[in-house]
């Protein structure tokens, strides 16, 4: 199992729209994303810090339907 990386709020939100997430609201520093397919509506929010605590990013990856080896591969990917 890899280690995750340092990574900012702004930079995970990039990351999230390009898997098909959409901006629904900002309040203050906190982002609410989402994203609906078929079966489920994903939602979550994602703080602008520079820099994520790794419980937060593993929590907001579980509310996303993300596994820690896809969202490694899309960071590879840039």
């Amino acid at each position: 199992m890899s280690k995750l990386p340092d990574i900012s709020g702004s930079r995970l939100v990039r990351i999230l729209e390009k898997c098909g997430f959409h901006r629904v609201r900002q309040k203050g520093s906190h982002l609410s994303l989402e994203k609906i397919t078929k079966n489920k509506t994903y939602r979550t929010i994602v703080p602008l810090h520079r820099s994520l605590a790794k419980g937060t990013l593993l929590d907001i990856l579980r509310q996303c339907g993300i596994k820690r080896e896809e969202f490694l591969k899309m960071l590879r990917k840039k």
